[in-house]
């Protein structure tokens, strides 16, 4: 059973590649129900803004799509929490909250997740043949974007996987390659949680779950689902949030 933790802290959720707010759909009814302000943010271009995807879509394009959901809804603390390739997303954010907001960020949470150093961009630590498929697959559209895998490499079956793959969007590619720059000592002051969906593991996350292991700093939680926990264990990932919420009060 979810029980109550104080409510003066909001969830600020981003989605991952090909994804929209819809991948939260299952969580935040949990996290509203015991008390928790929770906002799910699409990042422009994909989702119901795939309308929107363009040659100028580009990392800083969605740092600001976060940046621009914090400023209209206005919570005071907030647990920033970012999937798969929104690892990238929430690190530019925090970087931002540091600078302008010191103290409104209370966790940073990376759902299984990249997790990159100063300069990296979102391909820096993929295999080579990973990245030589995706730059393949963006030359149908131009270089423009890269279509979606098929769910079930997210560990999901049946339903769930048909539910995903109707959803999908294309993801921009200028994101892919995209360097970050950020103060990384500026990020080591605020609390961290890696939460690593093991069953099956995502081979590209490999390098930021080694890391994290291997890294100060860092909580390390484990779901034994696979990468899309929002959709797969709601209520397990509903429960391990709102934990997190309970320690960042």
């Amino acid at each position: 059973m979810i029980t109550q933790p104080p409510a003066e802290t909001a969830f600020v959720l981003v989605h991952g590649a090909w994804h929209g707010a819809w991948c939260w759909r299952r969580v935040l009814p949990l996290l509203h129900a015991a008390g928790v302000p929770a906002y799910a943010v699409t990042l422009t271009g994909v989702g119901e803004r795939a309308h929107l995807l363009s040659p100028a879509v580009d990392l800083h394009t969605h740092v600001q799509d976060v940046m621009g959901l914090i400023e209209a809804e206005e919570p005071t603390r907030l647990v920033l929490v970012g999937h798969s390739y929104a690892g990238m997303v929430v690190t530019g954010v925090a970087d931002r909250l540091q600078r302008e907001r010191p103290g409104a960020l209370a966790h940073l949470v990376y759902l299984d997740a990249a997790v990159p150093y100063p300069g990296d961009s979102w391909s820096s630590h993929h295999s080579a043949e990973t990245k030589q498929a995706r730059i393949e697959a963006s030359r149908t559209s131009g270089g423009l974007s890269f279509p979606p895998p098929d769910a079930a490499i997210f560990g999901l079956t049946g339903d769930d996987r048909d539910w995903v793959n109707r959803r999908q969007t294309p993801q921009p590619f200028r994101v892919y390659q995209q360097p970050l720059d950020f103060d990384a000592e500026r990020l080591a002051s605020v609390p961290r949680t890696f939460i690593d969906c093991t069953s099956p593991a995502l081979a590209t996350i490999a390098p930021a779950r080694l890391r994290v292991r291997n890294e100060p700093g860092w909580q390390v939680l484990e779901m034994a689902t696979g990468h899309d926990p929002m959709v797969s264990e709601p209520r397990a990932l509903a429960e391990l949030l709102l934990g997190i919420h309970r320690d960042s009060a």
